[in-house]
């Protein structure tokens, strides 16, 4: 809520606020008019050095990174911190720097852009401090060579925006001071996703593209080569950690894993060296992301060098894939098939011979251009104090003589590219500011600016909209959250014997090998998803492609072959008269058809004999003739079952056994009736005629009959295609329909054998010198074993074996009942002819 005061309260206010800002603007003039006068209150103030600068209508500020590294030194805090001292001299960021003044030369020399003004500028070394970053950032908001916080001491002229910085730390820094004022600032290098914040950082922009851009691209570029398990180094700054968390984040979506990630300290000498050359080292893992800038990887590369590590795949971010610290000889063996991302490489005509014009007696005004001229041609001058010694010899004394023609060529100017497309935006944004035509203004009621007075957020509204050509022909503009377009070139440091591009060998980078067709993947508890395990397809499941997640099941008439990599047909199965087992179970029935034949024969040929009138010849012949239909009922359980042949065979062999069972019985009922009927006195004598044989059997087949006919009305049996029983086949087959008819009507053949037996057991001791009774009982009881035996077997079996056993059980029983019952009285008839006779049948046993 707002803040209330009574009368005599904002009177102390009011006059406290004037107070203040008498003395600021006290403070102000006599910082910015008298900087030297002997005041005992003044602000302090701190000297930038590596500075360089020209004077003209409108500044134009740049940092560059010109020195890599410091001297690193403890602070105790008892005293004052002692000067920054910077080292690792670099070429490439000095070109950078000679690309901004280049620029603006080249601006002030085009009369169409820019006419009748002259672009001046400052320039600073960052030294990879914020500490300077910070310096040189306010020294040119203040105007001069000290830094003087809140205070603008420039002398008719205007500082338009500031080109830097190539670090994201740094940039940040900056941007977080500039945009207080809404000074426009473009980076050429800094690539943090972070800085696309608007609401944090309202007047950056940048010539490079943003490294959410770039981190999806290496994702994208890990997955076409198929690599799974990578490494990721990060720097432990806004660049690094960004990167890292876009990286990791994408390499995950893509569906790799991450086998490590690991931070370079840049606060440390050694950033963390020895243990990230170690865990590279230990790691299974042959490709690593390396996100950092060139000055922190070559740290780490001596020290992948001192341990040997080799034979990794390293994937270059933009900030060190081009850069020229690494085409240094002894790095080779390492990063020899690195693969990265680097910036667009626009073209800049005529730099090349003005970067060959520099020489440090043109160039009075350059504080580093000595320093370049002793990195390029690792030479000392005269003058300089220290002169080391490299190999026990003295290094060699620059002359000035030395040509940069055979040094810069060698040097990529992406970075200087960038740096030289910022200036131009600023220079068309002050142009189109320049020439706005009042009343059609971006400004309130279309006003303008005016060139000579304008405020910096005037001249950010302009770069907002800036859209122009490079003379080189590049188009550039920026988007809403000032980003160039995302153009990159892949770059690949692979060199043939002749030193050109060659064919790259692409290596294996996987937590596990690969799953070869016919497996999947399976994943292990506790472990990344990359570290999988191969199992087989399940039974019926086929992987046709490497590495799959999941197996596929085949259709219903199609079956995996023995290596799971593809469907064929399902070969169909059934008892067929062309398999061994089906003409061989075909011929013992139509072999044993003829038995039963046969005998009938020889009963019609002696049926005038005492042995067959006395075993009643009309029940025998009925008996032989339904054993012959048993015997040839097998043959409709072989071959194809077809739906006609699936609906009649079970009910065919269930009235025939029927019928043969029931003249069984009958036989044994008539043996024991005739038995009975003998004795005196007894009332069986006229139930002794064939009727009551003939009942017995209609009786008993009239109940099986009822039984199959209920079956084949209400589920009778049909044809099947089983591709459930037995994994890989189709069991052709015909289906019972109801199991419960089915085994009532085995049942109930097993009842009729029962009683059959249980009754010829009982008069198996009949005093009669060829009691039929006997043989009856062992008929029965091998029928009712192959049955029993039966029963476990036909549920045990699977397909064409099911139908053969039953065929072998319709057999097995029939030849019991002929081998127990005819086969001995053929025996007699046909041999013992001397036992065929009234006086043998009707003899008392002794």
């Amino acid at each position: 809520m707002p803040l209330r005061c009574n009368g005599q309260m904002c009177k102390r206010i009011g006059w406290f606020v004037l107070f203040t800002v008498w003395v600021l603007c006290t403070f102000a003039t006599e910082a910015c008019a008298a900087p030297d006068s002997n005041t005992n209150c003044r602000l302090p103030k701190e000297a930038v050095t590596g500075y360089l600068s020209r004077p003209g209508d409108i500044i134009m500020g740049g940092t560059f990174l010109i020195h890599l590294d410091r001297v690193f030194s403890d602070i105790q805090f008892t005293s004052k911190p002692p000067e920054l001292q910077c080292q690792m001299f670099s070429i490439e960021y000095y070109q950078s720097m000679q690309a901004l003044i280049f620029a603006v030369e080249e601006i002030n020399s085009n009369p169409e852009l820019l006419p009748n003004i002259t672009l001046g500028y400052d320039v600073l070394d960052t030294c990879y401090t914020l500490r300077r970053a910070a310096q040189g950032t306010l020294s040119m908001l203040s105007g001069g060579t000290e830094s003087t916080p809140n205070y603008n001491c420039h002398q008719g002229t205007r500082l338009a925006g500031v080109v830097g910085d190539s670090g994201s730390t740094r940039s940040i820094l900056m941007a977080q001071i500039l945009g207080l004022y809404q000074y426009p600032q473009i980076s050429y290098f800094a690539t943090s996703p972070v800085l696309s914040n608007r609401n944090l950082f309202p007047s950056f922009f940048r010539t490079v593209p943003s490294d959410e851009f770039q981190m999806r691209g290496l994702a994208q570029l890990v997955s076409h080569f198929g690599w799974s398990w990578v490494g990721v180094l990060a720097n432990d700054n806004d660049y690094g950690q960004y990167g890292l968390q876009i990286a990791m984040q994408e390499i995950i979506n893509s569906g790799a894993c991450v086998a490590f990630n690991e931070n370079i300290l840049t606060g440390r000498p050694n950033r963390n060296a020895p243990r990230l050359a170690q865990v590279i080292k230990e790691s299974t893992a042959k490709v690593v992301i390396v996100i950092t800038t060139d000055s922190d990887w070559v740290i780490v590369l001596e020290e992948l060098l001192r341990q040997n590590v080799t034979g990794k795949i390293w994937i270059a971010t933009e900030a060190w894939a081009t850069s020229d610290l690494l085409t240094n000889e002894r790095f080779q063996g390492i990063l020899l098939g690195a693969i990265g991302f680097a910036i667009y490489s626009g073209q800049m005509p005529r730099f090349s011979e003005y970067l060959n014009s520099l020489h440090p007696s043109n160039d009075l005004y350059d504080p580093f251009i000595k320093e370049f001229w002793e990195q390029a041609f690792s030479c000392k001058w005269p003058s300089q104090k220290n002169v080391t010694l490299v190999d026990n010899v003295r290094e060699q004394t620059c002359t000035g003589n030395e040509r940069l023609e055979s040094v810069l060529t060698k040097v990529d100017r992406r970075v200087s590219g960038n740096v030289y497309t910022a200036v131009y935006a600023i220079a068309w944004a002050l142009h189109n500011l320049l020439n706005c035509t009042a009343g059609v203004g971006p400004f309130h009621h279309g006003a303008c600016a005016n060139i000579s007075s304008f405020h910096p957020w005037h001249l950010l509204q302009y770069i907002k909209k800036v859209n122009f050509k490079t003379p080189a022909g590049n188009r550039v503009f920026f988007d809403e959250s000032g980003n160039p377009p995302a153009i990159y070139d892949i770059v690949n440091w692979h060199l043939t014997s002749q030193g050109s591009l060659g064919q790259i060998t692409i290596p294996v980078s996987k937590c596990s090998p690969s799953c070869s067709s016919g497996f999947r993947k399976v994943i292990v508890p506790g472990k990344p998803p990359c570290c999988y395990e191969c199992a087989r397809c399940p039974q019926g499941q086929i992987s046709n492609q490497t590495d799959a997640v999941e197996c596929h099941p085949c259709s219903w008439d199609t079956w995996p072959n023995l290596q799971q990599d593809r469907c064929l047909p399902r070969p169909t199965e059934f008892l067929s008269y062309g398999d061994p087992l089906g003409y061989s179970l075909a011929a013992i029935s139509i072999l044993s058809s003829l038995i039963p034949l046969t005998i009938l024969g020889i009963f019609i040929r002696f049926k005038n004999t005492p042995i067959v009138k006395a075993n009643n010849y009309s029940l025998s012949c009925l008996l032989l003739l339904s054993l012959l239909l048993c015997f040839l009922c097998s043959l409709g359980f072989i071959g194809y079952p077809q739906p006609e042949k699936c609906l009649l065979r079970q009910v065919a062999f269930g009235m025939v056994f029927a019928l043969c069972i029931s003249c069984v019985l009958a036989k044994t009922i008539t043996v024991v009736i005739a038995f009975n009927a003998t004795k005196p006195g007894s009332r069986l004598r006229k139930w002794t005629g064939v009727k009551v044989s003939y009942c017995v059997i209609m009786l008993c087949a009239l109940i099986q009959i009822i039984d199959c006919a209920l079956w084949l009305i209400f589920s009778p049996p049909f044809h099947e295609l089983d591709t459930d029983t037995q994994p890989g086949v189709i069991i052709v087959n015909c289906n019972e329909g109801s199991p419960p008819a089915f085994w009532c009507m085995l049942g109930y053949l097993g009842l009729l054998a029962t009683i059959s037996f249980i009754v010829a057991f009982l008069a198996r001791r009949l005093p009669d010198s060829f009691n039929e009774a006997k043989l009856i009982t062992f008929s029965m009881l091998a029928f009712l074993s192959v049955w029993v035996s039966f029963i476990p077997a036909y549920l045990s079996a699977r397909g064409m074996y099911t139908v053969a056993m039953e065929v072998f059980a319709i057999l097995s029983s029939s030849w019991a009942v002929v081998g127990c019952i005819f086969v001995p009285k053929c025996f007699i008839i046909l041999f013992r002819p001397n036992l065929n006779s009234r006086e043998n049948l009707i003899g008392k046993r002794t």
